[in-house]
């Protein structure tokens, strides 16, 4: 089967190749391939490239002494309008928690039941390929086995609800560590018609193995994507959020309403998902990949905040957090703690507020997001001018120090300085709040009509 495949691959490459075409001794390039043209992402702002003045636009008033004004460049690229909300990273879930489901009943075997991709001889296309065309029966006593494996078992039970055992929701995830794969080297002997790789990477694990080829930078990753929702509770001591903590993310209520208690680690493996969710839909359309959904750069989301305006201290553009008409433009913790003050005692529903000039909304406030970035105190003075970034993928065995991510926004529980667009602060990566969020950019490819 493998060679049949690898051979009509070969086939395709040879047809498609310079040879192909008529040769009229002019360089007219590779003929054939469709012109692409990048499809809109829906709900998402185009925020076009510029450059800006990153850093404070106020006195330090916490004397936190983590960043300086520099003059940088971004290039353009596509954000979410809104944070992730409940409701979308529900998609996720539920999408894991089906794959987990069908990838179980086709290793049972279930006589005429295809759970997996066949070709056109009935056999199974390796690696193994969901079929979601394929129609689940109830009634099947396999099937019925299997809800019960995804399930809680009777004795962790409560009042007799019969639901999803959240501890198996885990998501198996590849992605390339282009960090390392920069760092090391590929040597070709002409003479022997051999080449090797010379350097080392380091693994999940925080083991240092020699690199063997390529698949030495293919990283794989094992995440359970559920939500901590017992974040509400251990966050705040001596105080009652247990309502929160059982209602915020499953309620319809609170579709809404950004999604917290997720980890730096969980949003990463969402923005994976989410990027072969859209490429898995353009490929079956014959349209070419588009660039990966992501965190976004730290320098991308103070640009996108600012939305244009240079030396804005916050989103809307002017140095109070109130309107003309004295409402608060933002949920946070105004005055002295009066949290109600704002609308909102916790988050509170995305896009209640007006957006910026770039039509984002909640970039202050409501809840703090994740950036990809590592977070550093000096990060400013090292990085580059042109699309500055710190990234570190901090292993198990890494101090806490090396897990801090930048995290910015403020939130709802914060006061008006975390709202600046160019405050600054950080969460561990393995860590999961009840006031960080997140909302995904993708890179804009750049091809006009």
């Amino acid at each position: 089967m493998k060679k049949i495949i690898l051979s009509a691959l070969i086939l395709t490459v040879l047809l498609t190749g310079c040879g192909s075409s008529k040769n009229n001794g002019e360089l007219t390039g590779v003929q054939g391939r469709k012109k692409f043209f990048e499809p809109e992402p829906f709900e998402m702002a185009f925020i076009p490239a510029g450059n800006f003045m990153m850093g404070p636009s106020d006195q330090d008033a916490v004397f936190a002494m983590n960043s300086i004004s520099k003059s940088v460049t971004v290039e353009a690229f596509w954000m979410d309008q809104t944070e992730i909300t409940n409701n979308k990273y529900r998609q996720f879930v539920y999408y894991v928690r089906d794959s987990i489901f069908r990838t179980k009943l086709g290793n049972a075997g279930i006589a005429d039941r295809e759970y997996f991709i066949v070709d056109k001889e009935g056999n199974v296309i390796e690696p193994n390929v969901i079929n979601w065309n394929e129609k689940i029966d109830p009634e099947e006593e396999t099937t019925k086995a299997t809800m019960e494996e995804m399930i809680y078992p009777p004795e962790e039970r409560f009042n007799g609800k019969i639901q999803i055992d959240v501890r198996k929701l885990n998501y198996s995830y590849f992605w390339v560590d282009y960090q390392q794969a920069a760092k090391s080297t590929y040597k070709y002997d002409y003479t022997n018609n051999t080449g090797k790789y010379e350097g080392q990477v380091t693994n999940l694990d925080g083991s240092r193995t020699d690199v063997k080829d390529r698949s030495s930078y293919i990283k794989h990753s094992i995440i359970n994507v559920y939500p901590d929702t017992l974040c509400w509770i251990r966050d705040f001591t001596y105080s009652f959020n247990d309502p929160q903590a059982s209602l915020y993310f499953w309620h319809p209520s609170f579709d809404d309403y950004p999604v917290v208690g997720v980890s730096w680690v969980q949003a990463t493996a969402f923005s994976i998902w989410r990027t072969d969710y859209m490429n898995s839909a353009l490929r079956k359309n014959d349209i070419a990949d588009v660039q990966s959904y992501r965190l976004p750069l730290e320098t991308e989301w103070e640009y996108a905040s600012r939305g244009g305006l240079d030396l804005s201290m916050y989103p809307w553009g002017g140095p109070y957090t109130r309107n003309y008409k004295g409402c608060f433009l933002a949920n946070f913790k105004p005055l002295r703690g009066n949290y109600i003050d704002d609308g909102n005692v916790y988050a509170g529903k995305v896009g209640s507020y007006e957006p910026n000039e770039f039509g984002l909304y909640d970039m202050s406030g409501n809840v703090a997001e994740w950036t990809c970035c590592a977070y550093h105190p000096s990060a400013y003075i090292f990085q580059h001018d042109l699309q500055p970034n710190y990234e570190y993928n901090a292993t198990p065995q890494d101090p806490p120090i090396m897990k801090r991510k930048v995290i910015r926004g403020g939130s709802w529980k914060d006061i008006a300085y975390f709202l600046q667009t160019s405050a600054r602060d950080y969460e561990y990566q393995d860590s999961a709040k009840s006031f960080v969020g997140f909302r995904n950019v993708r890179s804009y490819i750049g091809v006009s009509n």
